[in-house]
């Protein structure tokens, strides 16, 4: 038996008809040459021999009587007829007919009576431009279990790195016991508030410590020095963390999804980091600002001011791969009100710059667990007269998307013996913020995951395509990156410096920008 934290249970409290709380993923796979048998078959048996690996598949909520505190996770066995389930599509259905089809399920609620979690099969999809056999797969996992990374180690527990499985041994576990009592249950959750309040008693002297450095750094300390160091560059308001402008992405939203992919290319993407000495989130960020910028012109109004991504910041330590949520949320201004494309990346880098600068002195303060002992009455009833007073479509908006980045593998993975295509990331569109663009790099690909309210942005496929028109007009620019400077073959002794001739100034090639291609992805 283990409490949910505070962020945990907060994804629960939240979550209603309009606003699931699930996040996933649209797998594309290869079948082998001469597979047979059904691929929905293959998947419950793979399943049921790693389901001692994945911990967060095999428990379910026990709430607390009265609900006065968190719930607690429990044992439980699940029933894999009923977490793994077909879905027919049409013969020859496209990767188009399978974001449709996930834009249909992704409203659909998990059973809480059940462990959170389902995957649906999908058979009848068109051969590969190879004319390979392909099926595909969408997973749904509630957030209160798990965050992107905890995502991540949960699918290296289900998938291998070779099309043969590798050899699970049985892990001797104790027996389960699924049923607790309500003592027991009480007298675990009242110890664990103690220790809440114990852990925020402990903690004050850090916090003190923290707010006093942010305090002295001011408006000028912190962001101030990250704009010095480009100032001149870009504009100065990159860096400001004032509210958004209001778009029809800042409205309550309703119980339908419209969902979109697209894949890039992941060593062109870090190709184009290193040519303008950025970051890969820069250049994701830049990306999907020249994309809501192109838009929002066509479909707008633009506004004149920057549009603003809020952007989840992971807390995890390295090597965590516990099954929780760990990670908090900051803003960043995206430049859409800049027409020139090379002032807008300065602009983002600017922003990011800045953005990590005052995290950093912050970052100590973001708590993932509090005491909660009244905390679901009071959530609850928020987050449903926040939906049903569309409160999201009066208040002003501090964000007007959300952009997510989570590693992935680097490397070809298999599930069952096949060989997985695309990983595109589906997750949580919510009241004030209708857009969700959620991004994971896989082998040598990014894949894009577009999660909208179907209603206040129904044209998702189309927004896709600008994110490759962006893509290929960040591709156009001419780098800006400091070429090295040139070893000239002497060494020096220790301690005496070297001097250096400067190279001579030598014209950079413009990369010139391509059509749009998925070639990186199954055809359509």
């Amino acid at each position: 038996m283990k409490q949910l934290s505070g962020l945990d249970a907060s994804f629960l409290y939240m979550e209603t008809p309009e606003m699931p709380m699930h996040v996933g993923a649209l797998h594309v796979f290869e079948l082998p040459a001469g597979h047979k048998g059904s691929f929905l078959a293959d998947i419950r048996r793979h399943l049921a021999s790693r389901l001692p690996l994945a911990p967060a598949l095999q428990r379910k909520l026990a709430w607390m009587p009265f609900n006065l505190a968190n719930p607690v996770w429990i044992d439980a066995v699940p029933d894999l007829d009923e977490h793994v389930v077909p879905v027919k599509l049409k013969k020859g259905a496209t990767i188009a007919d399978l974001e449709a089809k996930v834009g249909e399920l992704h409203p659909q609620l998990l059973d809480r009576e059940k462990p959170l979690w389902k995957f649906h099969v999908f058979e009848g999809l068109a051969p590969g431009p190879n004319k390979e056999k392909r099926v595909a797969m969408y997973t749904k996992l509630h957030h209160a279990a798990v965050d992107g990374q905890a995502a991540v180690a949960l699918a290296s527990a289900i998938f291998d790195v070779t099309p043969e499985p590798r050899d699970v041994k049985k892990h001797e576990r104790p027996e389960k016991k699924l049923q607790i009592g309500m003592a027991e249950m009480l007298s675990g959750v009242f110890a664990n508030q103690l220790q809440q309040y114990a852990n925020i008693v402990k903690g004050l002297p850090t916090t003190v410590g923290a707010l006093t450095q942010v305090a002295r750094q001011g408006a000028g300390g912190v962001a101030g020095a990250a704009v010095a160091k480009v100032r001149g560059k870009a504009s100065d308001d990159s860096v400001s963390l004032g509210l958004a402008p209001r778009t029809r992405l800042n409205a309550s939203v309703s119980t339908e999804r419209a969902f979109a992919s697209v894949t890039l290319p992941l060593a062109e993407l870090k190709a184009l980091r290193r040519a303008h000495d950025a970051t890969l989130n820069d250049v994701v960020l830049m990306v999907c600002g020249g994309a809501l910028r192109r838009h929002f012109l066509a479909h707008g109004p633009l506004p004149r001011k920057s549009m603003v991504a809020a952007v989840p910041v992971s807390t995890r330590a390295a090597g965590d791969t516990s099954s929780n949520n760990q990670a908090s949320m900051t803003v960043v201004n995206l430049g859409t009100h800049i027409a020139d494309p090379m002032k807008r990346l300065l602009y983002v880098k600017e922003a990011t710059a800045a953005m990590k600068a005052t995290l950093g002195s912050v970052k100590s303060l973001m708590p993932i667990d509090f005491p909660s002992l009244g905390v679901p009455w009071l959530m609850s009833a928020v987050s449903s007269v926040y939906g049903r007073a569309k409160v999201a479509d009066r208040i002003p908006p501090i964000a007007n998307v959300a952009i997510s980045n989570v590693p992935g593998p680097g490397f070809p993975v298999y599930l069952a013996g096949t060989k997985m295509l695309t990983n595109y990331p589906t997750s949580i569109v919510v009241h004030g913020v209708a857009l969700n663009i959620t991004v994971q790099s896989y082998d040598q690909s990014l894949d894009f995951g577009i999660m909208a309210c179907g209603r206040a942005m129904p044209e998702v496929a189309e927004f896709a395509q600008h994110v490759h028109e962006a893509f290929a007009e960040l591709k156009s620019l001419p780098h800006t990156a400091s070429p090295p400077v040139p070893d000239n073959g002497t060494r020096a002794a220790a301690g005496t410096p070297v001097a250096r001739k400067k190279a001579p100034a030598r014209r950079r090639p413009v990369a010139h920008a391509t059509a749009p291609t998925r070639a990186s992805a199954p055809s359509r």
